[in-house]
């Protein structure tokens, strides 16, 4: 997969995590969602970029799998006019443009993995 990262493949073999094949599935399946996407260690964490921009990034802190889908580093000017729609029911909003998304293990992800590879790829274009 070309827009794997070398870094974060080595950051990754030192993350502990009680999830950590859940995380590297969900790693794996993020990247083929769209080939313009790239990733890097950001937060202490995988986080991945379209067009320049951070847009989703692990939660490695939560016992869970977690993921934060946001619109960068910072919040944007102008968040009143942004919307998303989102019927997967996957996403829990935590302000008007960041969300989580939080499975309990790679049961869980493999359960909802159609769904959630949809929400990548409408996400990382809103």
């Amino acid at each position: 997969m070309t827009n794997r990262s070398g870094k974060v493949d080595t950051f990754m073999e030192t993350v502990e995590h009680p999830h950590k094949e859940a995380v590297e599935y969900l790693r794996t399946a993020i990247l083929a969602a769209d080939p313009e996407l790239t990733e890097q260690v950001k937060w202490n964490a995988p986080s991945f970029c379209y067009e320049g921009t951070d847009r989703i990034t692990f939660q490695l802190k939560s016992p869970d799998v977690q993921l934060i889908f946001h619109r960068g580093a910072k919040v944007k000017d102008g968040t009143g006019d942004f919307s998303f729609k989102e019927d997967s029911g996957l996403m829990q909003w935590r302000s008007s443009d960041r969300a989580t998304v939080t499975f309990k293990d790679l049961a869980d992800v493999k359960a909802h993995e159609k769904a959630f590879i949809d929400l990548v790829g409408r996400w990382i274009r809103a």
